[in-house]
């Protein structure tokens, strides 16, 4: 795939991917079902998700993740609270304009243009929290978030990115 059909897959990912509500019961179960798919792949990443209120609704944090997971998955939610996209979607534009991060953010050590970060967007009212996962590569963050919310949200026809 080009970098243009990436950025397009990440926008449909985001317009398909809308919840009609989300409670604190909806973060729980989203954020087991993110443990059991992150276990049934065999890969053990910090798991999050946050309102914008800074309030986090759900957290887990298997064996070998650290402070440092728990850094990126702060600068992850900053990220999408700020574009309103996904942290890959922010990725792809600064890799396809050449733009760099710090041209981006001036105070770029709060932001990371990587995968891991997808907002929690409610139709007809916005973003108000963000899915996270640390501890994998970029790539397969955003698809471990990407498979679980199509499932939870029962849409099967969602576009999917493996590489970039």
């Amino acid at each position: 795939m080009t970098i243009n059909e990436v950025i397009e897959v990440l926008e449909m990912q985001e317009e398909i991917l809308q919840f009609s509500h989300f409670t604190n019961a909806d973060a729980w179960t989203l954020g087991n079902m993110l443990v059991a798919e992150a276990q049934r792949r065999g890969v053990f990443p910090a798991i999050s998700i946050r309102l914008n209120n800074g309030f986090t609704v759900f957290q887990y944090a298997f064996d070998g993740t650290n402070l440092c997971n728990e850094m990126w998955l702060s600068k992850k939610q900053k990220t999408v609270m700020m574009t309103e996209r996904s942290s890959l979607h922010l990725a792809m534009v600064l890799r396809e304009s050449g733009e760099t991060l710090e041209e981006r953010f001036p105070d770029c050590k709060d932001f990371a243009a990587s995968g891991g970060g997808f907002p929690i967007r409610i139709e007809e009212v916005g973003v108000i929290g963000t899915i996270l996962v640390s501890g994998m590569d970029p790539v397969s963050e955003h698809d471990l978030i990407i498979k679980c919310v199509s499932k939870y949200l029962h849409i099967d026809e969602v576009p999917r990115i493996r590489a970039v």
